[in-house]
């Protein structure tokens, strides 16, 4: 397969209890790379690459980004800051459109929105979506949450398994809305 020119990437955040949130809240986030997604939601297309993690809020730890406590926001904005990640060191991506059910982080990130917690996480998810959106052509979509999309629902799904310290389901044995 030649590499794309242009991606959708879907991207969510997870976290059990998200009230009383401190820094040792357990939270994860996770994103799916789609190839020939038609964004009609029944889930066509192919998986480029899939990552996600626990929102780190150590900042001696690798992965640091600027969370001050776990919570689905701070998971939400870090997914979308490891998707800005990969999109800087893949290189070859001409256009993507980041897809999420968080109308608040795409709108923190994309800068349509100022931030009042978490305003180090939410300064470097900016300058993130900034530097990408100077280099390739860049936007931000939502899609409606727990709603059936296969890859919206992917995302959720590799955001739970990490803020559950636990691997994804590997794609072929998973079915969508199954955490």
């Amino acid at each position: 397969m030649k590499n794309p020119s242009k991606v959708h990437i879907y991207v969510d955040g997870s976290c059990k209890e998200n009230r009383n949130v401190t820094a040792e809240t357990s939270a994860g986030w996770g994103f799916c790379v789609i190839e020939g997604d038609g964004s009609s939601g029944n889930g066509k297309g192919d998986v480029l690459t899939e990552l996600s993690g626990k929102v780190v809020t150590n900042s001696e730890e690798d992965g640091f980004l600027g969370a001050e406590v776990g919570s689905n926001n701070t998971a939400e904005l870090s997914a979308i800051a490891n998707a800005l990640r990969w999109l800087l060191a893949e290189g070859s991506i001409e256009e993507c459109i980041i897809r999420g059910d968080s109308n608040y982080a795409l709108n923190i990130a994309s800068g349509l929105w100022k931030a009042k917690a978490n305003l180090e996480l939410a300064r470097r998810v900016g300058l993130l979506w900034v530097e990408v959106a100077s280099i390739i052509g860049l936007a931000g979509e939502h899609v409606p949450a727990h709603r059936g999309h296969r890859w919206n629902e992917r995302a959720d799904h590799l955001a739970f398994r990490a803020m559950q310290g636990e691997p994804p389901l590997p794609l072929q044995f998973w079915k969508p809305g199954r955490r």
